[in-house]
């Protein structure tokens, strides 16, 4: 395995000669050489040497030195331990991996095996795709790890998120992984070397371990999850086997052999969903923008979730929706219903808003690296499901509940739960670290409580003995403090000090000793405190044993009944989705579509989500809503008309309403019917691809490429400006050839924006070709844009007016007018394209020559070389008159 981000660094100095702790520092780098080590000392995760000298710009740090080794001396810096987790996620951001050497043992241990040095070691190893604590990860968003492994011309792909155990494999063609990818968008891929090094990989680069597939994967998977063979999980490939093996085995060594808990991995690849290539995913800015961000994309638009759980679910849903009938109806009539009942879907999202993310809880304690809060988001959010299950039942009745729904009640109330058992053990508030103590309420356990009072005891007793000491030392402000190494000691201004240095009580259990003497005050001890610390010590350690062994019961109980935890946490962020859902249509005036196996494609005022969600944030004018007819007889929807009159609006808008409505989720219309569609291609927009050495039209004729070749009859195409990044008249071509072969070959569902008025004359001539265009007026001189699809043909582009809009200086506008002007008088002179290129005309047929004159046949007899002047003379008048009248001038 090798790092995500290379260590540029010195070399490692040589071990020889290092202090018992520095010892355990290079065991751990010489077993982790590419991760940056968390070397635990105390309070502090510290880093050394080399990786001290990477970590503290990056963590914006101050870089130290502290000690020597073989005469130089040590770089370090440091970050508190309770802060750890910030600064771990700002490494991670930036590719790099950190192993953590932790202290295994306490102090006391170290003392009792009279050892140098407190144990340390490697208790794991942090990555992007193993990390699972909260300020490490996106709530909203899924971390999958991505494992590969090559087989022939295949790959095996196996998909898993630690944080809440889902597992999936496929066995794919090499040429479907960017798609794959676009559509997982993995925190971290594991991948051999010469895989990671191939083109479809290339962009992801830093997020990349190189790993290879292990030789026995279906052994290991199998004892991964305690079963003597894979078949009851499914038929797997064996590139599926060996990806998914290559994931788990990672998985352990990241984690120093601990396994989260992961469901069985499911076979599911892409069977039953709708495909759409990274271009496409690209171009409709699904779960991110171009520019990256989560707002202005889709998902931003539509997520009205109120759990970070819901959120993923939703994300998965609009990444990959469904491309079967009967599931996706399934999913409408949850959302009908919970539109429908008002009532019964503000109870659920009342009950979901700020609901614990029990999957995530769950993960960190199967790793057993909880925190107290993990079991009270076990507790709570039981507590939000039971909740969530009585508003369900109070429904039941007329109209019936939708099998999606009433899965999910069942579901929300596991037959084995601990939560009873949770709300009786757990303190409230919950401390932030189980070190803190304070995690199991009062009256819980006897045995703790009993501990509980000895070690809080002994605040009286410090009291009293400080009273003691004061008036035995003769120093009234005598006062009795902790510290971290010497325990307690008895603290008095530096001149009573001296005093007592000279005079001190010289027998006795309250004899002082010196232990501290600082700049105002110098500190003491006696045999009374040190038997006073001895017996607070000792209570305060029992109870904190006996607290963590109550926190390992707990955990136990929740891990008990994982299944039923985890049924519960994922079918509260279903209901969650279908009551966003129906939230969003109830504001905003959404419709049910409905789907047929039919090449229907019917959509009555339509709108743009993203774009409508944007005009309201800003206030903006209402979006115009436009409809959209690709039914049979009218399949193919060429489009003219200038761009910003909202052509590329419309092309994303209908290929967005078949996303949310094969996901589940109502659409922005007032009606809709939508035939299946089994493949979606969008390109909309131009962009190179600069590090793969590929112009602007290079990238579109690859995607167009793509579409031709892998669209079928049920897919939905839009296309913009075909041909457009080249020459005219080599663009032309290309459009008018792409646009009859989506219309005579592929017969699939197409809206075609061009700007090639030329292509206009197809309409006569394609059968299921609908001409439409962006409505423009003029108006006072000025141009306006109407956003609305009219029938037929555009007259015009509209370009210099544009330009005039862009800035361009009036003088080059001017000139630009002129220029149009000439261009168009001279295409009005040319025969139409269409009549010049008929589309169905056959190769003419072959015509006999005909036969040949006899003048011809006589000039083909002579031989020119052996006639005499006057044999030539006579040929010619010979020939002449067998030409007849012509060769006298007559008609």
């Amino acid at each position: 395995m090798t790092g995500v981000q290379p260590l540029e660094s010195k070399p490692v100095p040589p071990a020889e000669g290092a202090t018992p702790a520095l010892a355990q520092w290079f065991a751990a780098k010489a077993a982790h050489p590419d991760a940056l080590i968390f070397f635990r000392m105390g309070d502090f995760f510290e880093m050394l040497f080399g990786d001290a000298e990477i970590a503290a710009p990056a963590l914006d740090i101050a870089l130290s030195y502290r000690g020597e080794h073989r005469g130089e001396p040590v770089p370090l810096c440091g970050v508190p331990v309770h802060a750890s987790e910030t600064y771990l996620a700002r490494l991670i951001r930036q590719g790099y991996r950190v192993a953590i050497c932790d202290q295994t043992e306490t102090p006391e241990e170290q003392k009792r095996r009279k050892a140098p040095t407190i144990r340390r070691e490697v208790t794991r190893i942090v990555t992007p795709g193993t990390v699972t604590e909260e300020a490490l990860l996106e709530a909203a968003r899924p971390a999958w790890l991505l494992a590969l492994a090559p087989a022939g011309e295949r790959l095996g792909a196996a998909w898993l998120d630690v944080t809440t155990g889902a597992f999936g494999t496929a066995s794919l063609a090499a040429a479907d992984l960017p798609a794959l990818l676009a559509r997982l968008e993995p925190v971290e891929v594991l991948a051999p070397e010469a895989l990671a090094r191939g083109p479809a990989l290339l962009p992801l680069a830093g997020r990349i371990a190189h790993q290879e597939p292990p030789r026995d994967g279906a052994r290991r998977l199998a004892e991964a999850f305690a079963v003597a063979t894979l078949e009851g999980f499914g038929a797997f490939s064996a590139e599926e086997v060996a990806a998914a093996a290559m994931a788990v085995e990672y998985v352990r060594l990241t984690q120093a052999g601990a396994m989260p808990r992961l469901a069985p991995p499911v076979p599911s690849g892409g069977r039953g969903l709708l495909q759409m290539d990274g271009a496409t995913r690209r171009s409709l800015e699904i779960l991110r923008s171009e520019r990256g961000d989560a707002r202005h994309c889709l998902l931003g638009a539509v997520d009205r979730t109120v759990t970070p759980a819901g959120a993923r679910e939703l994300a998965a849903r609009l990444a990959a929706p469904l491309a079967e009938a009967a599931p996706i109806a399934a999913r409408h009539d949850a959302v009908g219903f919970l539109l429908a009942a008002g009532d019964v879907r503000a109870a659920l999202r009342a009950a979901l808003k700020g609901a614990p993310d029990m999957a995530r809880a769950l993960a960190r304690l199967s790793l057993d690296r909880f925190a107290p809060r993990d079991l009270g988001a076990i507790r709570d959010g039981l507590m939000r499901a039971e909740a969530m299950e009585s508003a369900l039942a109070a429904a039941a009745g007329v109209p019936p509940v939708p099998a999606l729904v009433a899965e999910a009640a069942r579901a929300l109330r596991p037959a084995s739960s601990p939560r009873a058992e949770l709300a009786r053990a757990l303190a409230d508030p919950l401390p932030a670290r189980l070190e803190d103590g304070g995690l199991v309420a009062a009256g819980y356990d006897g045995e703790l409580d009993a501990l509980r009072r000895l070690r809080d005891g002994a605040r009286e007793a410090i009291a009293a003995l400080q009273m003691d000491l004061a008036a035995a030392w003769g120093v009234a402000s005598l006062r009795i403090r902790h510290h971290q190494q010497f325990g307690f000691l008895a603290e008095v201004p530096a001149a009573a000090g001296e005093r007592l240095l000279r005079e001190g009580v010289k027998e006795g259990p309250q004899a002082p000793v010196h232990r501290q003497t600082m700049a105002n005050a110098m500190r003491f001890t006696c045999a009374a405190l040190a038997e006073l610390d001895r017996r607070v010590a000792e209570a305060g350690e029992q109870a904190s044993r006996r607290e963590r062994l109550i926190a390992q019961h707990l955990r136990r109980l929740c891990l008990d009944a994982a299944p039923g935890i985890a049924a519960a946490a994922a079918a509260m962020a279903e209901l969650d989705v279908h009551a966003a859902a129906a939230e969003l249509a109830a504001r905003g005036g959404w419709a049910r579509p409905e789907i047929t196996d039919r090449a229907d494609f019917a959509v009555t005022a339509g709108r743009h989500p993203v774009v409508e969600a944007a005009l309201a944030r800003a206030r903006g004018p209402a979006f115009v809503p436009n409809d959209c007819d690709l039914s049979p007889g009218r399949r193919l929807c060429l489009l003219t008309g200038p761009n910003m009159a909202g052509k590329s609006t419309y092309l994303r808008q209908n290929a967005l309403l078949v996303i949310l409505a094969q996901a589940g989720l109502f659409v922005p219309a007032e009606a809709a019917r939508l035939g299946l569609v089994d493949r979606l291609f969008s390109r909309v927009g131009a962009a190179d691809d600069i590090a793969g050495g590929r112009s602007t039209f290079m990238v579109e004729m690859a995607e167009t490429a793509a579409i031709l070749n892998q669209a079928t009859a049920r897919s939905l195409v839009v296309l913009d400006e075909v041909g457009r990044g080249t020459a005219t008249w080599d663009g032309l071509a290309i459009a008018w050839a792409v646009l009859e072969a989506l219309h005579d070959r592929i017969r699939c569902r197409t809206i075609f924006a061009t700007h090639f008025h030329e292509l206009t004359a197809l309409a006569g001539k394609l059968p299921d070709l609908a001409p439409a265009h962006m409505q423009v007026r003029e108006w006072r001189g000025e141009v306006v844009f109407e956003h609305r699809v009219g029938p037929g043909a555009a007259e015009r582009s509209w370009g210099v007016h544009v330009a005039r809009l862009a800035g361009v200086p009036r003088p080059v506008l001017a000139r630009a007018q002129e220029v149009l002007k000439a261009l168009e008088a001279r295409a009005r002179g040319l025969d139409p394209l269409s009549e010049e290129l008929p589309l169905f005309a056959r190769p003419p047929a072959p015509v006999p020559a005909p036969a040949a004159h006899p003048a011809l046949a006589a000039l083909a007899e002579l031989d020119a070389d052996s006639l005499s002047p006057r044999e030539a003379l006579d040929a010619i008048y010979r020939m002449k008159s067998l030409l007849g009248p012509v060769a006298d001038g007559a008609e």
